[in-house]
C-alpha cells in the first residue's frame, strides 16, 4: 500500500525520532538482540540489511500495510491488544502510536530489553511481560483484550508450543474478539523466503531439513545445524518452520467452520495496475489456484506465501 493512500488518521498519528534517539535503539539492538548472532554477522551484507530493517525497515512497512489493513477492520484507537511475540519492538510502535493498548508478551529478554528501549525513544507506554505464550490464558486470567495478535512468531515455537499457545489464546478471547496471525510462514508453500531460502524445504521432515539446511545459501544458516544435538535441533526448530491451516483445526475449530474476518493476500496489498496484471500471469497465482482447487473449503488466505489472517470469535 503506497504511503500516499495510507488513511490520514493514520498517517497524523506516526511518530518521529531524532538521532539521538535512533542511536539508543541500535545500541540497544546490537548489545541485546544481535549480540546472540555469529561474530561478524553485523559486517555482512544480510547482517546490515537485518540491523537496518530492525531499525525502521520493519516499522515502515508495518505503517504502510499492516496497520491500515488491521485497523480497517477494526479501529485500533481505543482497542486493547495483547501482542504475542512482540520481538524487539517495531510492531509494539505501530500499534501503540495508533492509540490501542497494547500488553506486549515475549519469553526472550534480550528482545525485550530493545522493545523496551524503543519505545521510550518514541515516548509510547506500552506494558511488556516476559512470559512464554502457552500461559496467556492462565498469566491473564480476568482480563480483557478486543484482540490478540501473533506477530511473526508463531513459526518460532516448537509444534507442542504453537497449539498450547493457539488454543491458550483462542480460548481466553471472548466472542466477538479477534484473533490474528501476521507475517507467518506457510508451510505449505513451495519455497522458504524466510529463514532457510530453499525450495521445498518447510515440506521437509524436520530432521531430514535439519541435515539439508547445510545446502542453504544463507551464510548464517547453512554452518550452524552440522551436529545434531538436541539443543541445536531446538534452535533449528526456533529458527522457522512455517505454520499452516492444520495447526488452526487442532487448536480452535474445523478451518471451514473459522469466521475469517480478512486476509492480507499477495493480490490485495494495494499494488499498482502494472504489478497486478504481473500477479495475473505468475507462478504464484498459479500454485495458490491449485491449492484452491485441491481444498476449496479452506479459506484463501491460508493459501498465501505467508499467513496474515483476522480471524472472529463467534
Amino acid at each position: 500500500m503506497p504511503f500516499s493512500r495510507i488513511p490520514g488518521h493514520l498517517r497524523a498519528s506516526f511518530r518521529d525520532i531524532d538521532e539521538q534517539r535512533a542511536r539508543s535503539i541500535e545500541r540497544a539492538l546490537r548489545d541485546h538482540y544481535f549480540s546472540k548472532w555469529p561474530d561478524g554477522y553485523l559486517a555482512t551484507d544480510w547482517g546490515r540489511r537485518d540491523l537496518a530493517n530492525h531499525l525502521f525497515g520493519r516499522l515502515e512497512a508495518d505503517r504502510d500495510v499492516v496497520i491500515p489493513w488491521l485497523d480497517g477492520v477494526r479501529p485500533l484507537r481505543g482497542s486493547s491488544v495483547l501482542e504475542i511475540g512482540c520481538g524487539t519492538g517495531c510492531s509494539t510502535v505501530a500499534l501503540a502510536e495508533q492509540g490501542a493498548e497494547v500488553t506486549a508478551l515475549d519469553v526472550d529478554e534480550g528482545s525485550l530489553a530493545v522493545a523496551g528501549e524503543r519505545c521510550r525513544a518514541y515516548g509510547l507506554d506500552v506494558s511488556f511481560v516476559r512470559a512464554n505464550a502457552t500461559n496467556v490464558d492462565t498469566l491473564f486470567s480476568g482480563r480483557h483484550f478486543d484482540s490478540v495478535i501473533f506477530y511473526a512468531s508463531l513459526e518460532h515455537m516448537t509444534l507442542e508450543e504453537r497449539l498450547s499457545s493457539m488454543r491458550a489464546s483462542w480460548k481466553m478471547l471472548a466472542e466477538g474478539g479477534l484473533w490474528c496471525v501476521i507475517e507467518t510462514p506457510n508451510r505449505l508453500w513451495y519455497y522458504d523466503a524466510h529463514t532457510s531460502l530453499l525450495p521445498f524445504h518447510m515440506w521437509l521432515p524436520d530432521d531430514l531439513a535439519f541435515a539439508y539446511s547445510r545446502c542453504s545459501p544463507r551464510a548464517n544458516y547453512r554452518e550452524m545445524y552440522r551436529e545434531p544435538t538436541e539443543e541445536a535441533k531446538l534452535h533449528f526448530l526456533r529458527r522457522g518452520r512455517g505454520v499452516s491451516f492444520h495447526e488452526f483445526e487442532l487448536s480452535m475449530k474445523p478451518v471451514r467452520a473459522l469466521k475469517v474476518r480478512s486476509s492480507l493476500t499477495m493480490a490485495t496489498q494495494g499494488w499498482g495496475s502494472w504489478r497486478r496484471l504481473k500477479w495475473r500471469f505468475s507462478d504464484e497465482r498459479k500454485y495458490i489456484s491449485l491449492l484452491r482447487r485441491i481444498a476449496p473449503e479452506v479459506h484463501e488466505g491460508f493459501f498465501q506465501s505467508f499467513l496474515y489472517l483476522i480471524i472472529e470469535k463467534d
